[in-house]
């Protein structure tokens, strides 16, 4: 598997983000998101800003909302396959962990991390969900639960990178002050960390 791993929105890689995408069709998934209290009319704004700025690079997208697939996870699958390439909004890292799970996405990407014609793009949450704890990103990110089906926090991540994602580095952003505190924590608990600042791009390929 590909990896295209933003601090912020597309970031400064562009077009590499563009000549990773293999069928130049890309899913967007907006669920970390759905935290508890989110403004409808706010996500769907942030939603049409990124898909048009990945429109903008003449990729073919499609909103792909896990929660259509909650109880769908082979039709997920399927959908998958033909797209070949998912592109994740930041925001809650629990609760986009949530609805991995719920709807197979987590699964699908552990039996696919070897496949190389898949790419995984997404900033922020997207990036950090892919090590394999979460523990200490509730310094970041509240604990939530909001789908009816799972009322537990999920402290494994998906274990697909071997370090510690850091978005939003001495950046211009509200977490930035919070983000030093994983730092710290990961320091405490050697932890391997990687630092990306608002425009910066981790590329895995």
């Amino acid at each position: 598997m590909k990896f295209y791993l933003s601090s912020y929105e597309i970031g400064n890689d562009a077009d590499k983000l563009k000549n990773l995408t293999p069928h130049k069709k890309i899913g967007y998934i907006p669920n970390a998101r759905d935290f508890t209290g989110a403004d409808p009319e706010r996500t769907a704004r942030r939603s049409k800003k990124d898909m048009n700025s990945l429109r903008g690079l003449g990729l073919e997208v499609e909103m792909l909302d896990l929660r259509n697939y909650f109880v769908k996870n082979e039709s997920l699958k399927n959908k998958l396959d033909d797209l070949g390439a998912i592109f994740i909004s930041g925001g809650n890292t629990f609760v986009l962990r949530q609805a991995m799970s719920l709807s197979g996405l987590d699964d699908f990407l552990k039996k696919n991390k070897d496949n190389n014609n898949f790419l995984y793009a997404g900033y922020s949450a997207a990036g950090c969900v892919l090590a394999p704890s979460l523990k200490g990103m509730d310094l970041v990110d509240p604990l939530d639960t909001p789908y009816g089906e799972q009322k537990e926090i999920l402290w494994e991540g998906l274990g697909l990178v071997d370090f510690r994602f850091m978005p939003h580095f001495q950046s211009d952003h509200p977490e930035s002050a919070s983000v030093e505190k994983e730092i710290e924590y990961c320091k405490q608990n050697n932890i391997i960390y990687r630092t990306v600042r608002d425009g910066e791009v981790i590329i895995i390929s």
